[in-house]
């Protein structure tokens, strides 16, 4: 229901008749102005804009703001007859509503209201890269990862605003995660040119993500830069790693790749260097190989979620240049390892070819958006 607010204060007409109790009878164009607010009352649902409106006169201004001084920002009409918040009211907050008016007559009032949110009964959480302030290579994509449910795909998308020094054009488009929870990203029509300034603002506070999902009750902010041009080329038929930067080749690297015929295979298609994660354990039993191996490994570039890196092998150095020997990952000499480790960054795409390989990484499956044609990611948004 909405609130019909009264003036705090009320002027009236010196030229107006006097009434027959002896008091000032305002005149009909100087009667107070009629000021609705929605929502009005406590624990009311969240998720909706601030609505302000005027009968018998125009609002001036109209302030909102919560407990802790934040406003919601708006606009009066140009016919002063109303007013609506660019952003919808959080769920467990109190909001305090300040309405300017001027009568017909000419008079200025100002009307006061109160209302609260419910707080929200599921909070929905998000997970982005890259991290604020990063420099990262020209396959890099901005990726949110949701730890619930999100249904309200649409509405969702709609409060993701991305910013480019150059206007770079891309698109939005919703995947499954590796880890199987709902994920969005936004990638470059092409790959980002070397030196844009990127900005991600999340609005999200106030968004329902729909049913299981809940509310999200922050926004959420990264700003980043795009690294010099360097392309990663993997030949897994020729066992050959090649670094090209700005279109020129910097070295050439033998390599192992995937075991062929079996679930050893390395994928084809482009990955993007995920992260660099130094000396770790890896264990195949973790993705699925048994007991193969089980060992640290030096120099670990993650390409994807299911575990293929690059990495230093130095047990496999009679395979490297001449054939594919490893269970999955690209593997080079220490040596070889040390210096590329030092020369790429995340966000750089490996450019993957071979014959047998266990398929093209899935959009999922770390960064695999690049797999897809333009339009078919472009079919990936939920605004289409």
């Amino acid at each position: 229901m909405a609130a019909l607010l009264t003036p705090l204060a009320a002027c009236s007409s010196s030229g107006s008749p006097t009434a027959p109790d002896g008091k000032v009878k305002p005149s009909a164009d100087d009667r107070p102005v009629t000021v609705t607010v929605t929502p009005t009352g406590e624990r009311v649902p969240a998720g909706k804009p601030v609505r302000v409106t005027a009968s018998g006169g125009k609002l001036t201004s109209v302030t909102v703001t919560d407990a802790e001084g934040h406003r919601l920002a708006g606009k009066v009409a140009a016919d002063g007859r109303s007013w609506v918040s660019d952003r919808k009211a959080v769920p467990g907050a109190s909001y305090a509503v300040t309405a300017a008016t001027r009568t017909e007559g000419g008079t200025a009032r100002s009307t006061k209201a109160a209302f609260s949110t419910a707080e929200a009964d599921k909070v929905n959480k998000v997970d982005w890269r890259p991290g604020a302030g990063a420099t990262v290579g020209i396959a890099q994509p901005i990726s949110l990862v949701f730890d619930r449910p999100v249904r309200n795909k649409a509405a969702v998308e709609k409060q993701l605003e991305i910013t480019t020094s150059n206007g770079t054009e891309g698109s939005w488009g919703w995947i499954r995660d590796w880890s199987g929870g709902d994920r969005v990203d936004w990638r470059p029509r092409t790959y980002w040119r070397p030196g844009t300034k990127v900005t991600l603002n999340a609005e999200l506070n106030g968004t329902d993500s729909g049913a299981d999902g809940g509310w999200f009750v922050r926004d959420y902010t990264t700003t980043f830069t795009i690294g010099a041009r360097q392309i990663v080329k993997v030949d897994l038929d020729r066992q050959q790693l090649t670094l090209v930067r700005d279109g020129e080749t910097v070295r050439r690297i033998p390599v192992s790749g995937g075991t062929p015929g079996g679930d050893k295979r390395s994928w084809r298609g482009t990955a993007v260097l995920m992260a660099k994660e130094g000396t770790i354990n890896m264990n195949s039993e973790t993705v699925g190989l048994g007991d193969a191996y089980d060992k640290m490994v030096d120099y670990s570039m993650r390409l994807t979620w299911s575990g293929m890196y690059a990495h230093a092998a130095p047990w496999n150095a009679r395979y490297f240049g001449n054939s594919n020997r490893s269970s999955g990952c690209i593997g080079m000499s220490d040596a070889n390892a040390a210096w590329f480790y030092g020369q790429v960054r995340p966000g750089e795409p490996f450019e993957i070819t071979g014959k047998d390989t266990k398929g093209v990484v899935a959009p999922g499956n770390g960064f695999g958006a690049w797999n897809l044609s333009w339009s078919e990611w472009q079919e990936k948004s939920a605004l289409r």
